[in-house]
């Protein structure tokens, strides 16, 4: 698979058997609302499986090597925009050819169990809002490692493949917008940055909601630099509790 680092979107990905529902839409079947969530620190703790990856780095290749791949990967992420996890192994390869123990990390990040490390009730919230609109996983990220994490993690199955992912998503707003029309958008993000950006294009026509998890939500310095989402919730799961009303026409900033 193409790993070009031009690419923008995934639309080979998204015409294909693995997500046949990426099509393009017509304006006719403009729907009244899409609910569009982020997968990483949003359903997904993230976190905990960087945590993960650093200690079995550390096993397998000891904390100096260790050291060497993270920083490789902070460069890759400069370089790219996105967190490139295969890349950072790729490159990190070069430096150490010979070294057999970079299979077992391979293995390690393809095969990881990420039904496992979605927030609980997160598939509860996907089913919650399907009763008002389609849900669709709208992320950031590689050609490679992020499908096989919204895949192995149930989440494409539980939005029925309706997943769309990019370098940068917000940027790719009027993609997002041919491919599901909608009168309104209603956008969940554990990263205030990205809210705030496409409220900027999107502005009435966007309900953003924000739950605090993940240390992007956590940073002093974000709250502090973006306006506040027109929703906050302390965990995913408390967007259960909410009857449309009260999720699009409450601003608890």
């Amino acid at each position: 698979m193409d790993l070009s680092r031009n690419c923008g979107t995934l639309r080979a990905l998204q015409q294909s058997r693995r997500f046949p529902n990426i099509i393009m839409s017509s304006p006719s079947s403009r729907r009244k609302i899409v609910f569009l969530f982020d997968v990483d620190n949003t359903l997904l703790d993230n976190d905990g499986v960087i945590a993960d990856l650093r200690r079995h780095l550390e096993r397998e290749v000891g904390p100096e090597r260790a050291q060497r791949y993270w920083a490789i990967f902070e460069q890759l992420r400069n370089e790219l925009g996105y967190a490139d996890y295969l890349g950072a192994l790729q490159r990190y390869r070069s430096e150490h050819p010979r070294d057999p123990r970079l299979l077992t990390v391979s293995n390690f990040l393809v095969n990881y169990p990420f039904a496992k490390r979605l927030y609980p009730n997160s598939f509860n919230v996907i089913e919650h809002v399907k009763q008002w609109g389609p849900a669709v996983i709208l992320s950031d990220g590689d050609v490679v490692f992020q499908p096989r994490k919204v895949e192995r993690s149930g989440l494409s199955e539980a939005v029925n493949e309706n997943v769309l992912i990019y370098v940068h998503k917000e940027k790719e707003l009027e993609d997002v917008e041919r491919r599901f029309p909608a009168e309104h958008y209603v956008m969940v993000d554990d990263k205030l940055r990205i809210l705030a950006a496409m409220k900027k294009v999107w502005r009435e026509r966007l309900t953003t909601v924000w739950p605090r998890q993940g240390h992007y939500a956590l940073d002093p310095q974000v709250i502090a630099t973006y306006p506040p989402a027109d929703v906050t919730l302390e965990r995913i799961g408390d967007l259960v509790n909410y009857d449309l009303p009260a999720l699009l026409n409450r601003s608890n900033g």
